[in-house]
């Protein structure tokens, strides 16, 4: 082999291993411009859902308060279904 014919495989090594390369790097800007997109939408959606629930913060304290009522009739309920329960030797 002479010097011409190792110049010129190594031109055409060189030449494909940079094509390589560049397909590579071509195609990953294409998968995080998808990406990107996929976030701008992901993004937007978030941004829906935080709008449409911003005005519950005000009926939650509301809620709260009606469920502890709730919760204190309930109590008292209990209390006395397990008194009966004890009377009529049930529990």
């Amino acid at each position: 082999m002479n010097s011409s014919t190792l110049f010129i495989a190594t031109i055409i090594i060189v030449t494909l291993l940079v094509l390589v390369l560049v397909v590579y790097l071509v195609l990953i800007i294409v998968a995080l411009r998808r990406a990107g997109t996929h976030l701008e939408g992901l993004a937007g959606g978030l941004q829906k859902i935080q709008d449409d629930t911003s005005p519950l913060g005000e009926k939650v304290g509301v809620i709260n308060g009606a469920l502890e009522k709730l919760h204190g009739g309930l109590s008292s309920v209990d209390s006395h279904l397990v008194a009966i329960a004890k009377v009529l030797k049930l529990a």
